[in-house]
């Protein structure tokens, strides 16, 4: 649950006033400090002592600026939603920017997989894309709209933990695609030589084996022209 201190979130409260000390504090150097640590490390790295430490100053002066961790995870995924810029003519080429500038924000910063979808998007930059989106879906019955914008997001977050996933096991195990089909490849070929699964024997066989931006762009089109058929009815 998020820390709300005098009825305000965290974008609301004021910063503390500048002071003339050895090291300058401020919410941005403290978020762009804690994204540092969890770029390098994942999320386990981030904490107010550590990220103090990074900062050289005492755990208790972060706690001016940031009442809680809850609100510096909220603090670091708003300030990633700057790095996420729809563009396009018309809701289509909006919503596939949408879907492509948030995969490559969660590849740039792979913890950022762990927190979409969970995390209201409240913050000042979250805000910001939310309305060019929802601007783009100007003339789309105003009932349908979240809808699309939801649908859309939950292709993206899933597309995206899958891969992160994937590439995490490969970390962990040292196993590309390559080394696992060839670790795994003789037992698909028993499993599917008793004939139990012939329809996933077929896929597996004789279609393309596409990679993740194929695979990806290729499902954003089947989900972008499902949408344009129901809202062109």
């Amino acid at each position: 649950m998020r820390c709300i201190v005098s009825g305000m979130l965290v974008w609301e409260r004021p910063e503390p006033p500048n002071r003339p000390v050895p090291a300058p504090l401020n919410r941005e150097r403290i978020v762009r400090a804690a994204i540092r640590l969890a770029d390098a490390d994942g999320l386990e790295a981030v904490s107010l002592r550590k990220v103090a430490a990074v900062l050289g100053v005492g755990p208790m002066r972060l706690y001016s600026y940031i009442a809680s961790k809850e609100e510096l995870l909220d603090l670091m995924v708003d300030a990633v939603h700057a790095e996420i810029q729809p563009v396009g003519d018309g809701w289509r080429e909006v919503l596939r920017s949408l879907a492509e500038t948030t995969r490559q924000a969660a590849h740039e910063h792979e913890w950022l997989a762990d927190l979409l979808g969970g995390r209201p998007q409240l913050g000042p930059h979250a805000l910001a894309k939310g309305e060019i989106v929802v601007a783009a879906l100007d003339g789309v019955d105003v009932d349908a709209v979240m809808p699309v914008v939801i649908a859309v997001d939950a292709y993206v977050i899933g597309a995206v933990r899958r891969e992160i996933a994937e590439r995490r096991a490969e970390r962990a195990t040292g196993m590309d695609e390559k080394r696992w089909q060839a670790t795994l490849g003789p037992y698909l070929e028993r499993t599917f030589a008793t004939g139990r699964f012939p329809a996933l024997a077929t896929v597996v066989r004789d279609a393309a084996h596409l990679d993740a931006d194929h695979t990806f762009r290729i499902g954003l089109d089947f989900l972008l022209d499902g949408i344009e058929a129901r809202i062109s009815r």
